[in-house]
C-alpha cells in the first residue's frame, strides 16, 4: 500500500524512522532543558528582560547569518554526517558553560556561546528537514513530521518540569550540563539510520532552472538565490513566507516574556516557570494527534489560516489574567495551534520541493522569515519592560490574528 490510507503503523516497520524518531526524542528532552535554563541563567546573573531579549536577539542574527549557506551545506555534503556534525558542536559548547562556571560567571560567554549554538542549530534544523522524505515515503511525510512533533511533545512535556526543579536545586548552568550531554548521545545515535541516496537532479535543474547549471557554479550566493527563485516562484509558499516573516518578529520573544510574567511580574519560582512551559508543550503533542486529520480535512490553506489566528488569541489573553493554571492552558492552546500551522507549513515545503532543492529552499525559507525575529525579540522584551506585559500580550495576539487573516488574500489560502 503507497497511497494516502496507507496505515500509520506502517512507518513503524521502518527501522530507520524508529531510529531516527527516539534520537529526536532524546535531543528534544535535552533541549527543554536549556530552553528554560538558558533565559533563567540570564535572568538570575542581570535581573533584566532586556538581557533576555538580547541573548534571544542575537541567536537569532546568528542563525539568519548561517541560513545564509546552511542549505549549499545540506544539498553538497552527506547530510546524516551534517547532523551528527552539528549535535557534536553543541554539545561541546553547552559543556564549557558548566565547565567555566565552575569558577567563574562571565556573561560575555552566554553571550558567545548561545549564538554559536543557535547557528550550529540552523544547520541542524536545515538537514532535519532534508533528511525526513529521505527516511520516510512521499505520502507519509505529514504523519511523519506529526509523529516527530509528538515525540517532541512527550519529551519536552516533562523536560521543562525537570529542567525547573533542576534548576531549582542546583541552578541552571546544571541544567545547561544536561543538554551537552543529550547531544552526545544524539551523534552517536545517528549511526544507527540509513538515509536513502539523494537523487541526481538533471542538468538543467542544477541551477534551479539556470541554463546549464550556472547556479551550481555560482558559489554560495548562486545557490543560496537558487532556493530564493523557488520560494518566489511558487504560488503558496511566496506569501507563506512573507506571512511567516511578521509572524517571527511578534512572536520570537514571547517565551521570553511569559517567562518574565510568571517569575516577576506575579512572583513564582523557577519550578512555577517550568510547569508552565511543560504545560504549553502539551499543545504541541495534541497538535501531532490532529495535524494529519485537519489537513486532510480542511486543506492547507484554511489548516494553516485558523491554526494561525487561534495561537493569536491565545497569546492576546496571556495578557487578561493572573492566573498561572490558566496560563498554563493558553499556553498550551497557543502551541496546539502553531503546531498545526508549523508541521503543515513543514510538509508542504518538502511535498513541492524537488530532493536536490530542499537544503536550499528550506535555508532560504528559514532566513527570510527569521530574519526580522531578532529584532522583534528585542522590541517585544523592550516594550515588556517599558509598558508592561499585559499590553504586549494583547498587541502581539492581534497583530498574530491580523497575519493570519491577511493570508486569505493570497495563495496561501488555495494551497
Amino acid at each position: 500500500m503507497t497511497g494516502r490510507d496507507q496505515p500509520t503503523a506502517s512507518l513503524w516497520a521502518n527501522p530507520n524512522y524508529r531510529a531516527f524518531l527516539a534520537i529526536q526524542t532524546l535531543s528534544a528532552l535535552g533541549d527543554s532543558f536549556s530552553f528554560v535554563a538558558i533565559p533563567l541563567l540570564v535572568l538570575h546573573s542581570t535581573g533584566s528582560i532586556v538581557q533576555m531579549g538580547l541573548v534571544t536577539g542575537l541567536t537569532g542574527v546568528a542563525s539568519i547569518v548561517t541560513g545564509l549557506f546552511a542549505g549549499v551545506i545540506a544539498d553538497r555534503v552527506d547530510r546524516r554526517a551534517l547532523l551528527m556534525v552539528t549535535d557534536v558542536a553543541r554539545c561541546l559548547l553547552y559543556a564549557t558553560i558548566p565547565l567555566v562556571w565552575l569558577f567563574a560567571t562571565p556573561m560575555w560567554l552566554i553571550y558567545t556561546v548561545v549564538p554559536l549554538a543557535g547557528g550550529f542549530a540552523m544547520l541542524f534544523r536545515v538537514a532535519y528537514v532534508t533528511v525526513v522524505p529521505a527516511i520516510v515515503e512521499p505520502d507519509q511525510i505529514t504523519r511523519a513530521n506529526a509523529h516527530l512533533f509528538g515525540s517532541y511533545a512527550i519529551a519536552t512535556v516533562g523536560g521543562p518540569t525537570l529542567a525547573g526543579f533542576v534548576t531549582a536545586a542546583s541552578g541552571p548552568v546544571a541544567a545547561i550540563g544536561v543538554d551537552a550531554a543529550t547531544f552526545a548521545l544524539s551523534a552517536a545515535g545517528l549511526l544507527l539510520v540509513k538515509l536513502r541516496p539523494m537523487p541526481t537532479p538533471p542538468t538543467d535543474e542544477q541551477g534551479a532552472g539556470e541554463e546549464g547549471g550556472k547556479g551550481q557554479r555560482g558559489g554560495v550566493r548562486g545557490e543560496f538565490l537558487a532556493g530564493i527563485r523557488f520560494l518566489w516562484a511558487h504560488p503558496v509558499l511566496r506569501p507563506l513566507t512573507v506571512l511567516l516573516s511578521l509572524f517571527i518578529f511578534l512572536t520570537h520573544g514571547m517565551t521570553d516574556v511569559i517567562i518574565f510574567r510568571v517569575k516577576e511580574d506575579l512572583g513564582h519560582g523557577d519550578d512555577t516557570v517550568g510547569y508552565v512551559l511543560s504545560a504549553g508543550t502539551i499543545g504541541t503533542f495534541l497538535a501531532s494527534f490532529v495535524v494529519t486529520r485537519v489537513r486532510k480535512s480542511l486543506g492547507f490553506g484554511p489548516s494553516w489560516i485558523g491554526a494561525t489566528a487561534l495561537g493569536g488569541v491565545a497569546v492576546a489573553c496571556f495578557g487578561l489574567t493572573e492566573n498561572v493554571p490558566v496560563i498554563g492552558a493558553l499556553s498550551a492552546g497557543m502551541l496546539l495551534a502553531t503546531g498545526v500551522a508549523g508541521i503543515c507549513s513543514m510538509s508542504l515545503r518538502q511535498e513541492v520541493t524537488p530532493s536536490h532543492l530542499l537544503g536550499r529552499v528550506t535555508a532560504a525559507f528559514w532566513t527570510t522569515h527569521y530574519s526580522l525575529g531578532p529584532l522583534g525579540a528585542a522590541a517585544v522584551t523592550a516594550a515588556a519592560a517599558g509598558f508592561g506585559v499585559a499590553e504586549v500580550c494583547m498587541v502581539v495576539g492581534a497583530g498574530v490574528v491580523c497575519v493570519a487573516l491577511s493570508g486569505t488574500l493570497t495563495g496561501v489560502a488555495r494551497g
